[in-house]
């Protein structure tokens, strides 16, 4: 954990290169597809029952649209329903 910690300080650090970093929900499981999540920064996302649970299908979207349409410059994001 101590060497994705420090990474991320190092990202932080440098103002040449455009990054993200996606930390992922608390539990990741397999499941269905919905394409429907939502966004954090350093906090987890959470649904309104606290639930910090995302499906590696809807995990896998988030990282795709974050690709395709970048949202988090130079910023470190969670994903969860």
């Amino acid at each position: 954990m101590h060497a994705h910690g420090d990474a991320l300080d190092h990202h932080r650090t440098v103002t040449d290169v455009d990054w993200s970093n996606l930390s992922p929900a608390a539990t990741v499981t397999p499941g269905d597809r919905t394409g429907v999540y939502r966004t954090a920064l350093d906090d987890l996302a959470m649904d309104q029952n606290g639930d910090r649970t995302l499906s590696v299908e809807d995990h896998a979207v988030a990282l795709l649209d974050e690709i395709e349409q970048p949202r988090h410059h130079r910023q470190r994001f969670t994903v969860g329903y």
